[in-house]
């Protein structure tokens, strides 16, 4: 079997930085009401960057650490909830930045879920043999799609990129991969698309803002990371005392906070960049490797699991 290694890794973020002190001059919060119950203090929100300048930027980062250039890709998948257009795809968008002439682009959307599942689909080309180096972007401009009179969405989210390079390898450090997903939950977090409306229906069009049922995801994520766990460590004779680093999706830190706890870890334990990005959503998981990464070890097992609106969900194994 072709093994599959991360060979590269990058971010990126708009260069706004937004605390929570100056939303509450936009919305009726404080700094008080959301550091106590979500984590967060500070987000990074676009001003003019665009999901594709953010994507290329932490793709160039990416493909520099992996010391490749971006003709020697054979794919590009991009994970967002929000491209700039639906058509061309972002993937495209950001192919025709890069000059990756070379590489089969597209876009999926899994919400939270998304790099975990567009990993997935990389692992899963490259040991077929079909392709040796596929760019996987998890990328967000959440901001476009919140409403800023709401204090309970809106405080909650930023933008940002992040991105991996998969390439082939004679020892295959991605152990395991594991999703899933449940449609018939799908109402706890929502987006909007386009309506009919057309020569034979007439309706009002949405109001295209992301909406939320807090308690019913916080209920989901706290049940389901457990789960991604110990799935993913199934068949591979790793027990969760043996994982060197854990990055999950950064959401809430009392999401952060249950799990801890709920899988017998102590405070600290999981990485944190939840309180100066807020969450971003596809680009959650990737922007925080990016950062953990300074801190693994050749050979250390890390753990990454997300989970999101679809509802969607996944983890993955993988050795450093």
């Amino acid at each position: 079997m072709i093994g599959v290694k991360i060979s590269g890794v990058g971010s990126a973020k708009p260069k706004n930085s937004v605390s929570n002190d100056d939303l509450s001059k936009v919305v009726d919060t404080s700094d008080t009401w959301i550091l106590t119950r979500t984590g967060i203090k500070s987000r990074y929100i676009s001003d003019g960057e665009t999901t594709t300048s953010l994507a290329v930027r932490a793709a160039k980062k990416a493909l520099a650490d992996a010391n490749i250039t971006a003709d020697m890709l054979d794919m590009i998948i991009v994970a967002t909830l929000t491209p700039d257009q639906l058509m061309p795809s972002a993937a495209c968008l950001v192919q025709k930045e890069l000059g990756a002439n070379n590489a089969t682009a597209f876009d999926i959307s899994a919400a939270c879920s998304g790099f975990i599942f567009a990993s997935k689909i990389a692992r899963d080309a490259i040991r077929t043999g079909s392709n040796k180096k596929v760019l996987v972007i998890g990328v967000e401009i959440l901001s476009k799609i919140l409403n800023w009179k709401d204090r309970n969405t809106c405080v909650l989210f930023g933008d940002g990129a992040g991105a991996v390079v998969y390439e082939s390898s004679a020892e295959d450090n991605i152990l395991n991969i594991y999703t899933g997903s449940d449609g018939s939950r799908g109402s706890v977090l929502t987006l909007d698309g386009f309506p009919i409306n057309n020569c034979l229906v007439e309706k009002e069009p949405n109001d295209y803002f992301l909406k939320m049922n807090g308690s019913e995801v916080y209920k989901f994520a706290t049940s389901i990371v457990p789960i991604c766990i110990e799935n993913v460590l199934k068949g591979t004779n790793i027990e969760i005392q043996d994982i060197d680093h854990i990055v999950l999706h950064q959401a809430n830190i009392r999401i952060l906070d249950t799990v801890t706890t709920k899988i017998g870890l102590v405070k600290g334990d999981l990485f944190e960049n939840l309180s100066e990005y807020g969450n971003t959503s596809a680009a959650s998981i990737p922007i925080a490797l990016d950062e953990a990464k300074v801190d693994f070890k050749k050979g250390e097992k890390v753990l990454l699991v997300g989970f999101g609106g679809g509802l969607t969900w996944g983890s993955i194994l993988l050795e450093w």
